[in-house]
Order: structure tokens, then C-alpha cells, then sequence
């Protein structure tokens, strides 16, 4: 520090900083948060040696990219996970480089691997781990909500609730009677009162 009577010339300030905490090519040293670097830190700590590699199913759940590593097992084997260009298991290893493609949630995450992590952190550290790539999502304008009734128009019609279910993608076989007979309620069903 400067003495009160000279200039002060910032030239004497320097910080010592981890070289395992911050990686010179994802941070700035002097911008990064000292609780983030320390979670950084730890979770590299955990992480696999130099030159390892981690599960596919794994990293992408310890980045925040999916909920659940089931989720991403899941997607994994759905096709919805491509290395490289390819579609993988989820047991492929990751290493620092690679790109990864993710459809979740109708929208589609790309990602360029920095760091290698085993366990999931916090939404910080996990940014930290990957360079972001995606095609940034569509506004909310632009997704029509499905359902919507003007207030006071009632309860919806049978009519009305087929046209919801139409419009969701969750309609059935369409109208017409049931697998049963489709006369009324069947042996054992209906009012409880024994038939004649």
C-alpha cells in the first residue's frame, strides 16, 4: 500500500492466486468469487486425475444440464446425447474438448467440455465447466399455450376437452364406443345394486 503522502501507482497490487482454482481460460482471476473458486477447487478435487475421464450420464448431470443422472441415462439411450457428432451410451467418457449436444425439454443444449466434474455443484461452479454454444431459446411469445379459456366461460364442454386433448397430443383412438359392449356399465359395475 501507498503511504498517505505519495502517488498511488497500483503497480504493488498482486494477489496470490491457485492456479488448480481458476482457469486461465475460462476466468479472469481478479473476477471470480473466492467461494466459487473454492467450490471449483473442491469439486475439481473430486473430479478424475489429469488426462480422465468421466461418464457421459454423469457430467451432465453434475453440470446442471439434466435434473437427475437417471434423466440422463435416460436420454442417454434415447438418442437424445451425441459426442462429437455421435450418438453414445451412457457409459461413453467425456474428456476436456469435447462437444456435447443435448434435446431436453424441446430445446437443444450444446456445450464444449472445459472441465471434468464428478459431482454436481452449484449453478456457478457448473457454468465454469462448459463453454455454452446453444442457439438461445425461443421467446416466450412465441410458444402458443394450449388451453386457455377466457375467464367466465364455464367449465369446458366434452366438445371442448376433446379439442384440449387434440391440442396437447393426448388424444386417444378418437370417438366412438368403448372396448366394451358400450351400452352402459358392465358385471360387477354401475350403481352397486345386483342386476335382475
Amino acid at each position: 500500500m501507498a503511504s498517505e503522502g505519495s502517488e498511488y501507482d497500483g503497480a504493488d497490487d498482486t494477489k496470490a492466486v491457485d492456479p488448480k482454482a481458476v482457469d486461465a481460460k475460462t476466468a479472469n482471476p481478479k473476477t471470480v468469487d473466492p467461494k466459487v473458486a473454492a467450490a471449483i477447487a473442491a469439486a475439481e478435487a473430486a473430479g478424475p486425475q489429469s488426462g480422465g475421464t468421466v461418464r457421459v450420464d454423469s457430467w451432465i448431470w453434475a453440470v446442471r444440464l439434466v435434473k437427475t443422472r437417471s434423466l440422463g441415462a435416460t436420454a442417454c439411450r434415447g438418442g437424445h446425447v451425441r459426442v462429437n457428432g455421435e450418438r453414445v451410451k451412457p457409459a461413453h467418457a467425456v474428456r476436456v474438448g469435447d462437444e456435447v449436444r443435448l434435446r431436453h425439454d424441446g430445446r437443444e443444449r450444446v456445450v464444449v467440455v472445459t472441465r471434468l466434474i464428478r459431482k454436481r455443484v452449484g449453478a456457478p461452479v457448473a457454468a465454469q465447466c462448459y463453454i455454452d454454444n446453444s442457439p438461445p431459446p425461443p421467446p416466450r411469445e412465441a410458444v402458443a399455450p394450449a388451453g386457455i379459456r377466457d375467464r367466465g366461460a364455464g367449465r369446458p364442454t366434452k366438445r371442448d376437452r376433446r379439442e384440449l386433448e387434440r391440442l396437447r397430443g393426448l388424444a386417444g383412438p378418437g370417438p366412438g364406443p368403448s372396448p366394451k359392449s358400450g351400452f352402459g356399465p358392465g358385471p360387477g359395475e354401475g350403481s352397486g345394486k345386483p342386476r335382475p
